[in-house]
């Protein structure tokens, strides 16, 4: 069991193939973890070991691994890089104190690359940047290094640079002497400026003109990137495995021990409570992924540990709980394979089996503490499908499998929509659903057939009306008989309850046993709708009149009149479709910003105000009808090149165009006519 002090947790982030997995590979082959480097494209790697990731060749999911160097022990958790399966990469944030934010020397910094370094920077995490594929030609690292500083800041400094044949680096902190972009006097020199910023006397001795030792400058490089003084940029090539001993060693003498870094924090309700990394301490760790095996289906949880022991026998409960957890077997995860160890403490990171319990988010304890964390807020599943079971009696299947897709990706959401009817899968793009797809299909053997789902339209009237019906029924024997009349009028926009009525019966027209059959038979229309068959909202109803058989009446019958009063009256009012707006984010580089402006218009949207963000991006708010972005992933790569990213949520309903609204209704038609 390693100490406190000896353990280095380890994100890597950045956009997709800048080459987080292979870096993590040839990191363990430098330090002897494994005995052959494996590639993505011989679906050999530690990391990459679903097989939807060797399908694909990239990462969908995060993976942890672990090697050691100069006695500290580095778990390093490999993060997805492209857009639709950053919840694994989000999510992987809090149990680290250090991102390597890696970048493809050639294409420089993408999307995601932002995106992720905002998140870390966000999460207080100390940050290296990680220039990769040191063995391509066509990299400009004078430029690249001037854009790095331009969107990240200043405090962006190399640690180390490439040689002029791109086959090894040469070591700043050292000043090693070599033929680079820059000289290394310099890049030495911008270094240590940044990291004794952190230290008032250090920086009093610099500018007096005192040389600083290396040793100095080491002593105080941890404290540095905790403040945020300095961010180191390496250069590697994961593939040659060219600057991975220099890597190894920036994060030997850099990133922080789970001891060093800020206390994690738990709150509950107006206490906070700070977690010290204490072995002797109470037990708390975070559920930070959780996985099934494909083949035993088996669960895993992972878990970071931020103070106390661990082992098999520990009583521990989950969140406010009082159920007793037995961890049974304390694993450490190496990519697929574990190994079991016999405990484990404050600062580490474990994987627990077959406990069922266990949640995304969760806190793990011994009862000594309570409270939550604070999570790294994730983006919403906003890219939709409908669901149908390819096989009858497939539902009960389809219901578990989705149950365990959406434990192990909290990005992924799955349930019936109460307003369509249609079971609906949602998550972070086409091609994220199209992996969970395959999954329910591999792993659960669940076939279904898929669609784009309904847009959840609500119907509502514009004018007052008066509605009457009579319903009447003989067949021999014992009739039916009762008849309402009603006036229905617009409601207050998204009243609660979406029905308000009152019972204006005087004089005992319809007797008061059957108001609740005349309401239900209100409810279900409203339920079903009139004109396009979706739910009915913000109306007002008065039931003022009626008569009644003394034999006949019964309560079937005033469900059916009241029914039938209510049509007739919302016929008559003017009745209307609402449709969702979407409230939505986009950003992308600021040369799309025309193009992006222009497309909203298109969509009957409206353009709520730009902000100009740092590295060349933009921000653009908008309000718009979810119609017209139900499928906007693809429609946004199109436009961008797959640079830009966004967000939605519901804001309000509105009222449909009347020409949006015949399409709809002649579409409703033309279904019931078929069915």
């Amino acid at each position: 069991m390693a100490k406190v002090s000896d353990i280095k947790n380890v994100v890597l982030l950045g956009h997709g193939s800048s080459g987080k997995t292979t870096l993590v590979e040839a990191a363990l082959h430098k330090t002897g973890q494994i005995n052959r480097h494996g590639t993505i494209e011989e679906k050999n790697t530690v990391c990459d070991y679903d097989d939807e990731e060797k399908e694909i060749q990239h990462s969908i999911q995060s993976s942890i691994a672990h090697t050691a160097y100069k006695g500290k022990q580095i778990n390093f958790i490999d993060s997805p890089g492209y857009p639709g399966f950053l919840g694994g990469a989000l999510s992987s944030l809090s149990a680290a104190e250090t991102a390597l934010i890696v970048v493809n020397a050639s294409n420089g910094i993408e999307v995601n690359t932002r995106r992720m370094y905002k998140a870390a920077d966000q999460a207080g995490l100390c940050k290296i940047i990680v220039v990769n594929k040191l063995d391509h030609d066509d990299a400009e690292y004078a430029e690249l290094v001037e854009q790095i500083q331009q969107t990240f800041g200043t405090e962006c400094r190399c640690a180390n640079l490439p040689t002029l044949d791109h086959k090894s680096v040469i070591d700043c902190v050292s000043n090693d002497q070599g033929e680079s972009f820059i000289t290394a006097e310099d890049a030495h020199t911008q270094l240590v400026e940044s990291i004794i910023e952190c230290d008032d006397d250090l920086m009093e001795a610099y500018l007096g003109g005192e040389e600083i030792s290396k040793q100095k400058v080491e002593e105080v490089f941890v404290k540095a990137m905790l403040e945020g003084s300095v961010v180191p940029i390496v250069f590697t090539s994961a593939k040659t495995e060219a600057g991975i001993e220099e890597l190894l060693e920036v994060i030997y003498e850099s990133a922080p021990s789970p001891e060093q870094a800020k206390p994690a924090l738990l709150t509950d309700g107006e206490n906070k409570t700070e977690l010290k990394a204490d072995p002797e301490g109470p037990l708390a760790g975070l559920v930070f992924k959780v996985g099934t095996d494909p083949k035993t289906h088996m669960k895993y949880s992972f878990i970071r540990l931020f103070s106390g022991t661990i082992k098999s026998d520990t009583q521990m409960r989950r969140n406010d709980e009082k159920k007793v957890l037995r961890p049974g077997h304390i694993l450490r995860p190496q990519g697929a394979e574990t190994d079991e160890i016999e405990s484990a403490s404050a600062g580490d990171i474990i994987c627990l089996a077959k406990i069922d319990d266990l949640k995304y988010g969760d806190l793990i304890h011994d009862g000594k503490v309570s409270g939550s964390f604070e999570l790294t807020e994730l983006p919403l599943p906003m890219f939709a499908l409908a669901l149908e079971p390819a096989s009858k009696g497939d539902e009960t299947k389809i219901g578990a499998a989705l149950e365990r897709l959406c434990e192990g990706d909290p990005c992924f959401a799955a349930g019936h929509d109460p307003n369509t009817k249609e079971l609906v899968i949602k998550g972070l793009g086409e091609m994220h659903l199209k992996v969970m797809l395959s999954k329910m299909e591999k792993v659960y053997k669940v076939h279904v057939n898929t669609k784009p789902p309904k847009i959840p339209y609500k119907e509502t009237i514009t004018a007052k009306a008066e509605g009457h019906y009579r319903h009447k029924k003989q067949s021999g024997g014992a009739g039916q008989f009762g008849e309402v009349y009603l006036r229905v009028e617009p409601g207050e926009r998204d009243q609660d309850p979406s029905l308000s009525y009152s019972w204006d019966i005087f004089g005992g027209s319809i007797p008061s046993q059957f108001e609740t059959p005349v309401v239900k038979g209100i409810e279900d229309v409203m339920e079903t709708g009139v004109i396009a068959g979706f739910p009915m909202q913000d109306i007002k109803v008065s039931i003022y009149d009626g008569k009644h058989h003394p034999v006949d009446s019964k309560e079937v019958a005033f469900r059916a009149a009241g029914k039938g009063a209510f049509i007739d009256a919302v016929q008559k009012a003017k009745p209307c479709l609402l449709e969702p707006v979407v409230d939505m984010e986009i950003t992308v580089p600021t040369e799309f910003i025309g193009d992006i402006t222009g497309d909203i218009s298109g969509k009957r949207g409206r353009v709520q105000g730009q902000e100009i963000l740092s590295g060349d991006m933009a921000s653009v708010k908008a309000l718009v009808p979810l119609s017209e972005v139900a499928n906007y992933d693809g429609q946004l790569k199109s436009m961008t090149g797959g640079q830009g990213s966004y967000s939605m949520e519901l804001s309000h309903y509105d009222v449909v165009p009347p020409n949006v609204q015949q399409k709809v209704i002649e579409k409703y038609k033309a279904e019931e006519e078929n069915e």
